[in-house]
């Protein structure tokens, strides 16, 4: 079976987070960054890492993971996934953003290995609430075309590409809710994972 790719989307200017990088921020008390937590998970898990976007601020820290320009620019995340897809080929991809220092490798296999063949697997917050674009897992095949359609027409959203889908929900677990918390602001941080002063 040929490896998933985890596409960790690295684009964001984390002006909330005062413009520090955000996956610079330490997953855990040790020290080592969400990006290089991610992708060390990537490696346990048997999946390809990939950054989609501006990724900078993170070629230190993972100087072998493979980086992907938006492709369109300028059209948000959705630009990274069709970056993402493109690179994939004919295997799935699992999305992530970059500021997601809780996810696990038992969460992302749970995800690789869901029973469905669904083009579109992915989770919602609550039961009525929108499906959520990360920690997602897409059929790149099935996805690309249709992405490509939308981005013509001048969609920019990933609501508007998963209204052309029939999406398997993945339901998740109260612990696993928790691992799908992301940090967006300060305040957001421990004491131990605030960035120093300078």
């Amino acid at each position: 079976m040929t490896a998933t790719v985890l596409g960790i989307f690295v684009g964001g200017r984390a002006r909330r987070m005062g413009g520090f990088p955000k996956g610079l921020l330490p997953a855990s008390r040790d020290g080592e960054s969400i990006v290089r937590h991610l992708v060390r998970l990537a490696d346990e898990c048997d999946m390809d890492p990939v950054f989609a976007g501006d990724a900078s601020p993170y070629v230190d820290v993972a100087p072998d993971v493979a980086v992907l320009a938006d492709c369109p620019a300028g059209v948000g995340p959705l630009g990274g996934l069709v970056a993402l897809l493109a690179h994939a080929g004919d295997r799935a991809v699992i999305t992530l953003a970059c500021d997601m220092p809780f996810v696990t490798g038992d969460l992302l296999r749970r995800l690789r290995d869901a029973p469905c063949n669904a083009a579109i697997v992915a989770a919602r917050r609550t039961e009525v609430g929108p499906f959520e674009p990360f920690l997602a897992r897409y059929d790149a095949v099935r996805v690309a075309p249709v992405l490509a359609d939308q981005l013509r027409k001048g969609a920019r959203s990933f609501q508007e590409l998963f209204a052309r889908f029939d999406i398997e929900p993945w339901p998740l677990t109260a612990d696993e809710r928790a691992m799908w918390n992301d940090w967006d602001t300060p305040n957001d941080l421990p004491a131990w994972a605030r960035p120093r002063q300078t």
